[in-house]
């Protein structure tokens, strides 16, 4: 037996095979503790930062950088902190650094930068994140590959460590069953001053584990082997570390595609954040164990159906939100274990581990920069999802078997029926009366139409799924054909902020005059305006007279001459079109392109030419700049800031609502809009007027289909007033309710629970 197999325990020689049960738990359950709290504090620390930035989804990718590119500096720690030979010394540097990064608990976002500039948001966001958390985060995201790497050189004479990356499974089981404990029990269970203390206790506990871990394999006399590094294998050529950077860029960069593609419409939540994520980390744990649970044949054939499947959905954001949701996430899974069991397939001998995780690394944070940072800056729409969807599909195995005639035909038949749909809609835009003939014989629905065309292509892409350039030009020609029909309305102007993409189009309304402009904040129509002169001054949609906030609008107007209103949300500006001379009206708005756009009578004249003196804007995040106005001074307070159909749920807290009431006067109103097709966001709120005990009235308006298809739209809303006197026109006029007691928790700054509103609406 040699030195190695026997340690010393008291004196007395310690059997070694009693050390193959207890270290590699020990080394498991160490490994298993960092990945748990490392992303746990993901979603935690971004839900702390979330208000400040409008609660927009492109803080989440933001912030994946930041911890990505954290991870990188992690991961290159524990690859340069091989270079010291003896194991002893590597233990008291991690241990040492452990130990200073606790200085940075408990969590916080730092104040030390001030408030964000809304038109430089992402330079103070990676700084702030990093001040706040990147300490603790970094020192704790090297645990993985380090000790894995150390447990190869303790294990060095026993067959498991031959295979210290199974360790990695356990690893990124721990953060999977952190991501889900996040919104399943977490965030519904603890407010976040509860979450940042339990997670400082869980830091302070995993230290401890460390120097448990330290002190066993010290004890047991396999720390003999720190003077013996592990012999060197060749170097790695640099094209093979180029794939395995792009390998690993892939499905970094598919994760927040996905998340922004699924998040704008509902909430940038961290339950939306983590589903991505959780099956990111998900497809490592099967990836790396011994016996992967999906084989890598299994997989390319799911990966090609699905990978085809979603691109001839993801350009039209209609149908079953469920279904959808669920195709997008299945897609992302299968496409992502395609990718990593590619690299697992690729991975070096285990004295090439931390290398190989810090090429990893890099591709994580090439991904997530390029979806985040860059193509925000290069594409005026948001490309890069379907992009990455198509470019993926590289990464399937190169067939080299001579090509078939069969083959041939298959790729030209995808390739005419790919033209099919945007050639039949250049038809309508040239013939009006080929298209009214089409619409009322064949079908109204060229969206509809369209999938079920590219089905042909669909099959075809998928029987051509082992050539991957054909596989590849086949999933771009259904990208571009679907992304041609879900034009829908004609742009005129399309732009791109980090609050997401704007978009000016324009569309025919005979019953109000002909032309209207409207604007599309991703997938949400916010405001439309006739151009015609006779409509141009109506505000329309959710501003019009018809609807609640008209209604409150002109309810308010009516007590006097000249009334303060504020407006938190932008938009076309069509509340401007209620402004009289006398009256002050200004708008709070995140986005300055926003701005921009509302103030061009090119796109909308609502500011410039409909009302009565000067309007205006505070740029900025609501809560943060209606803190600087008068207490006191408005008598009408309009709450509707959306992105997307998303709601910023901080501007809809118990302490929001009462900043709200602080600046009324005491006859003032303010008006909730609570329109959402996918969450409940009326019951918390109502919950929230309910315990700051002041009065509150409820209306949902439905749209008369008699009216214009551009003049009003269906809308729900909340009033409250810090009186009666303020509400009592209202209430009499038998058009508002009164809501009954809920037991539904209020949301407030430390407890948002966007899981049960999005549940109570699908019960609906």
């Amino acid at each position: 037996m040699s030195d190695v197999s026997l340690g010393v325990d008291d004196g007395r020689p310690v059997d070694s095979r009693e050390g193959d049960r207890v270290t590699p738990g020990l080394f498991a359950l160490a490994i298993f503790t960092s990945a748990a709290l490392v992303f746990t504090v993901q979603p935690m620390v971004t839900k702390l930062v979330l208000p400040v930035l409008g609660g927009s989804p492109s803080v989440w990718n933001t912030a994946m950088v930041f911890f990505q590119a954290a991870l990188l500096a992690g991961y290159a720690y524990a690859h340069a902190l091989q270079r010291i030979r003896s194991m002893r010394v590597q233990m008291a540097v991690h241990l040492a650094l452990l130990v200073l990064a606790a200085l940075f608990l408990p969590l916080r976002i730092s104040g030390l930068l001030g408030d964000p500039d809304p038109s430089a948001p992402i330079a103070w966001l990676l700084t702030t994140l990093a001040i706040s958390i990147g300490a603790p985060f970094a020192v704790l995201s090297a645990t993985a590959p380090l000790l894995q790497a150390w447990y190869a050189r303790v294990r060095s004479g026993h067959a498991d460590g031959q295979n210290p990356y199974v360790l990695y499974a356990a690893s990124n089981l721990g953060s999977f069953l952190a991501l889900i404990a996040y919104p399943a029990l977490i965030e519904p269970l603890l407010t976040l001053s509860s979450q940042r203390a339990s997670w400082s206790g869980g830091y302070a506990v995993f230290v401890l584990m460390i120097v448990a871990l330290a002190a066993v394999v010290w004890r047991r006399g396999q720390g003999a082997v720190e003077t013996a590094p592990l012999e060197r294998s060749a170097p790695i050529p640099w094209k093979e570390k180029v794939v395995w950077v792009l390998l690993a860029a892939a499905p970094a960069s598919l994760m927040l595609g996905v998340t922004t593609h699924l998040s704008t419409d509902v909430a940038s939540a961290p339950f939306l954040w983590v589903a991505p994520l959780a099956l990111y980390l998900l497809t490592f744990v099967i990836t790396f164990q011994n016996r992967p649970l999906i084989p890598l044949p299994i997989t390319l054939v799911i990966a090609a159906a699905l990978g085809l499947t979603c691109l001839v959905f993801t350009a039209f954001r209609t149908g079953d939100w469920l279904m959808l949701f669920g195709l997008h996430l299945t897609t992302f899974f299968f496409l992502a274990l395609m990718c990593h069991q590619r690299l697992a397939g690729r991975r070096p001998p285990p004295d090439r581990l931390t290398e190989f995780y810090l090429l990893l690394s890099v591709g994580g944070v090439v991904g997530g920069a390029f979806t985040a940072l860059l193509a925000p800056v290069i594409f005026d729409g948001v490309w890069e999802y379907p992009l990455m969807l198509v470019l993926v599909g590289l990464a399937r195995p190169l067939s080299r078997a001579p090509i078939r005639n069969t083959e041939v035909y298959l790729f030209v038949l995808a390739a005419m029926v790919c033209m099919a749909p945007p050639v039949l809609s250049a038809m309508f835009r040239v013939n009006w009366d080929f298209a009214w003939w089409f619409s009322n014989n064949v079908t109204g629905d060229m969206p509809r139409l369209t999938q079920m065309v590219l089905t042909i292509a669909l099959i075809a892409g998928l029987l051509l799924r082992d050539r991957t350039p054909a596989y590849v030009a086949i999933a771009a020609m259904i990208a571009l054909s679907t992304a041609y029909i879900a034009r829908g309305y004609e742009a005129k102007v399309q732009d791109r902020s980090f609050f997401g993409v704007m978009r000016i189009g324009t569309t025919q309304d005979p019953r109000l005059g002909g032309e209207v402009h409207v604007l599309m904040h991703g997938t949400t129509l916010h405001g439309a305006q006739p151009r015609n002169p006779d409509f141009a001054c109506m505000p329309s949609l959710y501003y019009s007279p018809l609807t609640p906030i008209g209604q409150a609008t002109q309810g308010v107007q009516q007590r006097a001459p000249g009334v303060n209103i504020g407006v938190v949300g932008l938009g076309t500006g069509a509340m401007a079109g209620y402004k009289r001379p006398e009256d002050r009206l200004t708008f709070f708005e995140i986005d300055p392109l926003v701005d921009r756009l509302a103030r061009d009578p090119n796109n909308f004249t609502f500011i410039s030419d409909c009302a009565a003196g000067p309007v205006r804007t505070v740029l900025g995040d609501a809560r943060l700049t209606l803190g600087r106005e008068t207490p006191g001074s408005y008598d009408l307070l309009l709450i509707d800031a959306f992105s997307s159909d998303a709601v910023p749920t901080h501007l809809l807290t118990v302490e929001a609502i009462q900043g709200y009431l602080d600046l009324l006067k005491p006859d003032g109103v303010v008006i909730l809009h609570l329109s959402n097709r996918n969450l409940d966001i009326t019951l918390p709120t109502a919950a929230a007027a309910q315990r700051l005990g002041v009065p509150n009235l409820h209306q949902v308006y439905r749209e008369s289909d008699a009216s214009p298809e551009m003049a009003d739209a269906s809308t729900e809303a909340l009033i409250l007033s810090p009186t009666e006197e303020g509400l009592a026109e209202f209430r009499a006029s038998g058009r508002w309710q009164v809501i009954a007691d809920t037991e539904v928790r209020p949301w407030t700054d430390d407890y948002v629970n966007l899981v049960g509103a999005l549940w109570r609406h699908a019960r609906r």
